[in-house]
């Protein structure tokens, strides 16, 4: 045996195992981010509450402290989490929790309050019936991320999507000697139905090759998520916050403004976008501390987020969080995963792309299921003759 040849079979073995350990996961995830790519188009389609109500433009709009404080008097049991402020509607959104997680006669935990910016109006809220489609769009979103299995399932697929890289890039390696063979584009259509699909599936793979590696890439480290952030908040959050460990942690009913909060930051980042304001916790080691998250106002930079942190005494910023490059990193790679950084047109190039990777994969499975039925059917022909 040349070489070559050995070469050629040590990458086929590759390809072929690669591939099958990980196509019905790929497949999974594959199926689901279909209807992720349009998540805010699905989402505004199902909604069926009325639109904004029109408002004079001279309006004075009501704080933020008044939206906190009618979100407390509404669930007084309940203690706010994080107050997300929306940059392409006149809505904020306030998350709370019950005080005592699990008590007799409370909401769910992490219940929300959607206000009108405007008028200060309570539009919604979330209630123990999801909203139209968000059942589904949940479900998708948890079978694309960790297949219901938190952090375990989000590091499994990670592997499998580091596994899809490995199958692309040996199925591009065996593509050189199968070129040599006949014409770029080439399907055989008069031959038989396993050399079609094959010719369909070597031509599809090579045409999709660096959006399928990139998917790949991106997902794997999308996966890596919640460690990387973890990371940051050993490394960057807990010494910005050291000067106040051991203080006694702060009454929440005589926090700093909230409004307060949110303007020192928009006046020391005139040119940024403060996207949420999270409310003390302990569990990221941040119990003294509002931490905002702030944006670029473009559609890129719309990706890249800083954190700020205030002190909840005294409302005064005490440390702006640049974000070290492996979250800047993995930051710049989600707009790259989902297709969501150039509007409806990206959108429906991915699409396309996520359908032709979902043929792909069922093209192999059944490639690798012909081949090993007419293996199986040759040694009896042979019999037979």
């Amino acid at each position: 045996m040349s070489s070559s040849t050995a070469r050629i079979k040590a990458w086929s073995a590759i390809h072929k195992w690669t591939s099958l350990i990980c196509i019905f996961f790929i497949l999974i995830v594959s199926v689901s981010g279909l209807p992720l790519i349009f998540n805010d188009e699905i989402k505004g389609w199902l909604d069926d509450h009325p639109p904004y109500a029109a408002v004079a433009p001279d309006r004075p709009m009501p704080g933020l402290d008044s939206l906190v404080d009618a979100a407390r008097q509404r669930y007084p049991g309940h203690r706010i989490t994080g107050v997300f402020v929306s940059s392409k509607e006149p809505k904020v959104v306030i998350d709370m929790a019950p005080l005592r997680e699990g008590a007799a006669g409370e909401a769910p935990a992490g219940h929300w309050l959607e206000f009108d910016q405007r008028t200060g109006e309570l539009r919604r809220e979330s209630r123990s019936v999801a909203q139209p489609g968000t059942q589904f769009m949940t479900l998708m979103l948890r079978l694309h991320i960790d297949l219901f299995a938190r952090l375990p399932g989000q590091l499994f697929l990670g592997l499998m999507a580091l596994l899809f890289v490995a199958a692309v890039v040996s199925g591009t390696v065996l593509y050189g000697p199968f070129m040599r063979k006949i014409e770029f584009g080439t399907v055989r259509a008069g031959r038989s139905s396993r050399l079609r699909w094959l010719d369909l599936h070597n031509l599809l793979g090579i045409v999709t090759i660096a959006w399928a590696l990139m998917i790949g890439a991106t997902g794997a480290l999308h996966e890596l998520a919640v460690p990387l952030f973890r990371s940051w908040v050993s490394t960057d959050v807990r010494p910005a916050t050291a000067p106040w460990n051991g203080k006694p942690a702060p009454d929440p009913m005589h926090m700093a403004s909230v409004q307060g909060a949110y303007d020192s930051v928009k006046a020391l980042l005139p040119g940024k976008v403060v996207e949420s304001l999270m409310f003390p916790d302990g569990k990221y080691g941040l119990p003294h501390h509002y931490l905002l998250w702030v944006k670029g106002d473009s559609p890129l930079t719309s990706h890249l987020f800083d954190g700020v942190l205030v002190d909840v005494r005294t409302g005064l910023v005490s440390s702006v969080l640049e974000m070290p490059w492996y979250i800047r990193v993995l930051q710049v790679s989600r707009p790259l995963h989902y297709g969501d950084f150039a509007g409806l047109p990206l959108k429906i190039i991915w699409a396309i792309f996520d359908l032709i990777t979902i043929f792909l994969l069922a093209s192999g499975l059944y490639l690798w299921v012909s081949r090993r039925k007419a293996a199986r059917l040759r040694p009896h022909h042979i019999s037979r003759a």
